[in-house]
C-alpha cells in the first residue's frame, strides 16, 4: 500500500496544463468552424479578482452564478480536452472561452435558463477532487459535446484547492457546499422551463451530490419528481455511508446509475488514506453481496474495469471513453433501458440488469439493479450498535442548516 500511495502521488502531481484560460477570446472570420457549448456555472468558490481564473479554491460565504461559453475545435479526438500549449488559446486547435457573463440576480439566472433551455432537459454536473474552476468548465463542455445530449448544461463547482495534499480540505469543502447545491437544484425544480433534471457527479463530487439529495429528501419527505436521473461516476463514497444516504432521501427515488472500475487507482488511494474503507466506485457489481443488493434496489451499476483509458489513474473513464459518454447522453439521460436490442457499443460489453446478462458493447459493463435495505444492512462488516433512525441521525444536521440560512 505504501508503494501504491507513492505511485498515485507521482501520477497526480505529474499532470498539468496552462492556468488562466478563462479570459474570453474572439472568434474571427478565419477561425475554422467550431462547436459552442453555453453553460451556467454555480459556485461556492471565492472570486479571484483575476479575469483569467475568475474563482480560486477558497470558500465563499455567498454562491456566485456565471454564464460561460466554450468553443470546441474541430478535428479533435472524442473524450479529450484540448488544452492550449500557450496563452491565449487558439480556437482552431484548443478549447477556448469565448464569453463570460456574471449573473447577479435570480431574475437574470431565470432569463438565461429561458433563453438556453433545450426541450426542458437540464444536466447538472458536479466535479470531483483536485479540480480548478477551469478544469470543470472544460470537462463539462467536452462531455456535452461528445455525448450529443439534448440538455442545458449547468455546472456546480465547489472549492477545491486542486492540490493532491489538500484531500481533507476538498472533502470538507463538499460538506460546506451541500446547502448551496440543494438550493441550486431547488431553483431548477421551481423553474417552469425545466421539465426534468439529470445530475452527473464524479469522484468526490458524488459525496456532495448524495448529501444534498439526502437533505432535500429529509426536508420534503421525498425528492421532487423533476430530478429524474442521478449518475455517479467513480463514486468516492464509503459503501455503508452511501447505503444510508440512499435510504434517507425518501421514496420514490430518481433512477440511479453508478460507473465503477476495480482498477481505479485514485479510489485505491482514497481508500488507503481513509482507513482502508471500501469505496463504492471500486466494487465488483457482479460479486455478492453487491449484485443481489443492487438488483433489489433497482440501481444500475456499469463496470468499466476493462475499458481502456488515457487516464493513468483510470479515474475518468466515464468522460474519456466516447462510447460511455454517448451512452450517458443518448440512453441514460433519455430513460432508455440497457436491455434494449438497439444498444450497440461494439463487442464484449455485458450488462446484468435484474440478474440477466446482456451483451451491449466492447467493455465489461455490468448493469445491475442498492436496495433500500442495503441502507440498513452492513455490506462489509457487521455493526455492533443499532443505527439511529434517519430522523434522529439528521436532527443535528437540520439544526445546523437552519442556522446558516
Amino acid at each position: 500500500m505504501r508503494m501504491l500511495f507513492l505511485v498515485v502521488m507521482l501520477l497526480l502531481t505529474g499532470c498539468g496544463h496552462p492556468s488562466g484560460v478563462m479570459t474570453p477570446v474572439a472568434l474571427t472570420a478565419t477561425t475554422p468552424k467550431t462547436t459552442r457549448v453555453n453553460m451556467l456555472v454555480a459556485t461556492t468558490r471565492e472570486p479571484s479578482g483575476d479575469p483569467a481564473t475568475l474563482f480560486n479554491g477558497e470558500r465563499s460565504p455567498k454562491p456566485s452564478l456565471t454564464a460561460v461559453s466554450v468553443s470546441i475545435p474541430p478535428n479533435r479526438k472524442p473524450g479529450t480536452v484540448q488544452w492550449p500549449s500557450r496563452l491565449p488559446p487558439n480556437p482552431a486547435t484548443d478549447f477556448a472561452v469565448t464569453s463570460v457573463q456574471q449573473i447577479g440576480t435570480v431574475k437574470e439566472g431565470r432569463g438565461w435558463l429561458s433563453q438556453n433551455m433545450r426541450n426542458g432537459h437540464a444536466l447538472v454536473f458536479v466535479h470531483g477532487f483536485n479540480n480548478r474552476y477551469e478544469d470543470s468548465v472544460f470537462r463539462l463542455a467536452q462531455i456535452v459535446n461528445d455525448s450529443g445530449m439534448d440538455a442545458t448544461p449547468i455546472l456546480f463547482t465547489w472549492p477545491s484547492r486542486a492540490q493532491i495534499t489538500a484531500y481533507e480540505y476538498d472533502k470538507e469543502s463538499t460538506n460546506y457546499s451541500r446547502t448551496a447545491l440543494e438550493q441550486a437544484l431547488r431553483t431548477l425544480v421551481n423553474d417552469p422551463n425545466v421539465k426534468d433534471i439529470t445530475v452527473l457527479a464524479h469522484s468526490m463530487g458524488t459525496w456532495l451530490t448524495m448529501e444534498s439529495l439526502r437533505q432535500m429528501g429529509i426536508r420534503d419527505g421525498r425528492l421532487n419528481s423533476k430530478i429524474r436521473d442521478v449518475i455517479l461516476a467513480s463514486p468516492d463514497i464509503d459503501i455503508q455511508v452511501f447505503a444510508k444516504q440512499y435510504a434517507e432521501m425518501g421514496t420514490p427515488r430518481p433512477k440511479f446509475t453508478i460507473f465503477v472500475s476495480q482498477d481505479d487507482r485514485a479510489l485505491a488511494f482514497s481508500s488507503f488514506i481513509t482507513g482502508r474503507v471500501s469505496r463504492l466506485g471500486a466494487i465488483d457489481p457482479t460479486a455478492e453481496p453487491y449484485r443481489t443488493k443492487l438488483e433489489e434496489a433497482g440501481i444500475t451499476a456499469i463496470d468499466l474495469t476493462k475499458v481502456n483509458s488515457n487516464d493513468r489513474l483510470n479515474h475518468g473513464k466515464f468522460a474519456e471513453s466516447p462510447e460511455i459518454v454517448q451512452l450517458i447522453g443518448q440512453r441514460l439521460m433519455t430513460g432508455q433501458p440497457l436491455t434494449d436490442s438497439n444498444v450497440t457499443l461494439g463487442q464484449g460489453i455485458t450488462a446484468v440488469v435484474g440478474g440477466t446478462v446482456t451483451n451491449i458493447g466492447t467493455v465489461a459493463a455490468t448493469a445491475v439493479a442498492v436496495p433500500a435495505t442495503i441502507i440498513e444492512a452492513p455490506m462489509t462488516r457487521p455493526q455492533k450498535n443499532k443505527p439511529a433512525t434517519a430522523k434522529e441521525t439528521l436532527q443535528g444536521d437540520l439544526k445546523e442548516q437552519q442556522l446558516t440560512q
